[in-house]
């Protein structure tokens, strides 16, 4: 899951662009904290960009210093949140690409096919891969099929020809915003309309004209000011040059309209409508229904017995308190959440995840003391947060303590842009209820019916017998997945892990708060042990390479691998496609 822009102004000597991206980047920080970046294109067609890890405060200073390097009448910004590949700061978005015509892209969502379409781009388009992000691929495909028309200048029907190319080659999920150099703006999305992305306009400050703006979210639209919003459809493309009204086309023919409902569960602001669905009443229709399944499992004496409902903030305070309203029990808030921690779920290690859950939530003793609590959150997905959260509760004074999910089980392993975890790192991968009550601390856990959650939302769509992509609750996904992808993404998301676990004990060190275990990993690197966790390297080289930064020699204190001596971390690599703002310290 990541957060996507564009804008578009109908006066092209407007330089302000970027400073309005800039504003919908926070808009949309929840989307993605890993990593930001804009891009911009100014008269003459030059582009500017400026990227790099972090959230946007950081990446653009907290004053926004840096936008004013970025001019242009139109630009593309994207908010990414971790997916297939690492974290490097050459993986940060819009990926960029000279040839043919300098094409921005910024992508949302993941792709399934991701081998073959590498093994594409080296053997028969000759195009180089830089990274380890599809995203980079989905560029590189959509520029050669751009420069299979071989002409100094394209128009619409060029660009929309090698969109519905590029469609028959990539699988998955996604939706993008473009930009192409001097041109105008693309937007598109999967043909399944997995990954959402609306249109807004505006008149424009002159009073002439009207200006542009997408984004996977309305409140982005909605807080800068757009109106008429409208969603892309799956399989449909837009292209919006400067002055002009939108050229809508059907790239790829529908297969079917099944927007993640993930979004709804989770991710997107509550603020937010998505394919015509509001994501607030969705949760509130979540909450009311997991009520009716709670008054089944537990009973009337059970129920007697609850005392509060008490949501995890903040994505549950909504369902939470629908659950109360039709329990008709009494709703507290009673936990104070600290704003400025990350997601937990995305943390690179179980120890970081738990410490962080106490660092973002604190309980008010007076409002657990001697009561018997029904605790409501959006999902469970490792159980390491619930059970903290489990753990704090009964430290605080609730005598007995039940847990209920909004989302079913979470079984499988999403494909479509939301890395939540490894099948096996899944709670619910191979427990069932009552050994995940026992795991997390609860009397009961008590989960909302997949048939429930797709009602909650179904019931508000403007379309008949709307459907979900629902993939991560039954292991049937809405696209067709290749054999062996699954092993290839867990080889992947088990190196992109590893790394993100040596970096955060390099981290600890550096701030002076490391453990014996952080210390040992930066020093002898780290592997997975019998029992899939990332521990501390034994100091022995791994026959099956499972080991990071803990093979090979010393060098000036550090240990290297054989061969790779001179290889930065990735976290230290470079964009090395357009000069790139972000990619050296500025010192004021």
């Amino acid at each position: 899951m990541c957060g996507i822009l564009a804008l578009i102004h109908a006066n092209g000597t407007e330089t302000s662009a970027a400073s309005e991206l800039h504003e919908a980047l926070y808009l949309l920080q929840h989307r993605g904290q890993d990593a930001c970046g804009i891009a911009t294109c100014a008269s003459g067609g030059k582009i500017y960009q400026c990227k790099g890890n972090g959230m946007a405060a950081k990446v653009f200073r907290d004053d926004g210093a840096r936008v004013s390097d970025l001019p242009g009448y139109m630009g593309i910004g994207h908010l990414r949140y971790p997916t297939a590949g690492s974290s490097a700061n050459a993986e940060a978005q819009p990926f960029y690409v000279n040839s043919p015509y300098g094409i921005c892209v910024a992508h949302n969502g993941n792709l399934i096919n991701a081998t073959e379409l590498k093994r594409f781009l080296d053997l028969e388009a000759h195009r180089h891969i830089n990274t380890e992000s599809d995203s980079e691929l989905m560029v590189n495909i959509f520029a050669n099929e751009l420069n299979e028309t071989g002409k100094a200048r394209v128009n619409d029907k060029d660009i929309f020809a090698a969109l519905s190319r590029m469609y028959t080659r990539c699988v998955g999920g996604w939706a993008c915003t473009a930009m192409l150099a001097g041109f105008g703006l693309i937007g598109f999305r999967d043909s399944y309309g997995i990954r959402p992305l609306v249109l807004g306009s505006r008149l424009s400050d002159s009073g002439h004209g009207t200006d542009w703006m997408m984004a996977s979210e309305s409140v982005a639209l909605d807080q800068c000011g757009y109106t008429n919003v409208i969603d892309i459809l799956p399989g449909q493309a837009v292209i919006i040059q400067k002055g002009a009204a939108p050229v809508f086309r059907q790239v790829q023919e529908p297969v079917r309209y099944a927007p993640d409902i993930f979004e709804y569960v989770y991710f997107a602001r509550p603020d937010t409508v998505i394919d015509g669905i509001s994501v607030q009443e969705s949760r509130e229709r979540m909450g009311y229904k997991l009520a009716d399944t709670i008054r089944r499992r537990l009973g009337p004496a059970e129920l007697a017995d609850i005392d509060v409902v008490i949501p995890i903030p903040e994505t549950s305070n909504t369902s939470a308190a629908c659950v109360a309203e039709r329990l008709q029990k009494p709703y507290c808030q009673a936990f104070v959440k600290n704003r400025y921690v990350f997601r937990t779920f995305i943390m690179p290690g179980q120890k970081a995840r738990e410490k962080s859950v106490r660092r973002k939530l604190n309980p008010m003793k007076i409002k657990f003391e001697g009561k018997n609590v029904l605790l409501v959150d959006d999902s469970i997905v490792r159980g390491t947060t619930s059970r903290e959260i489990v753990n704090m509760a009964r430290e605080a004074g609730a005598r007995k303590i039940y847990f209920a999910s909004c989302a079913p089980r979470i079984t499988h392993a999403h494909i479509y842009g939301i890395d939540l975890a490894s099948p096996s790192e899944l709670i619910a991968h191979h427990r069932d209820e009552e050994s995940i009550a026992k795991h997390i601390g609860a009397i009961k856990v008590i989960y909302q019916t997949l048939d429930d959650l797709k009602a909650a939302c179904a019931e508000l769509s403007p379309r008949p017998n709307q459907e979900f992509e629902v993939g991560v609750f039954c292991g049937s996904y809405v696209t067709p997945v290749e054999p062996g992808y699954f092993e290839h993404l867990e080889k992947v998301r088990g190196k992109t892990k590893k790394l993100k676990v040596m970096e955060s004990a390099r981290e600890a060190i550096a701030n002076g708060s490391a453990g014996e275990e952080e210390i040992r990993m930066a020093t002898n690197g780290v592997e997975v042990d019998g029992n899939g966790r990332i521990v501390a390297a034994s100091g022995k080289s791994s026959s099956d390479g499972e080991a990071v930064n803990g093979e090979g020699t010393m060098r000036n204190g550090k240990r290297v691998r054989e061969g790779e001596e001179d290889s930065p971390p990735p976290r230290e690599r470079m964009d090395i496609s357009l000069h790139n703002f972000d990619d050296y310290p500025q010192h004021t």
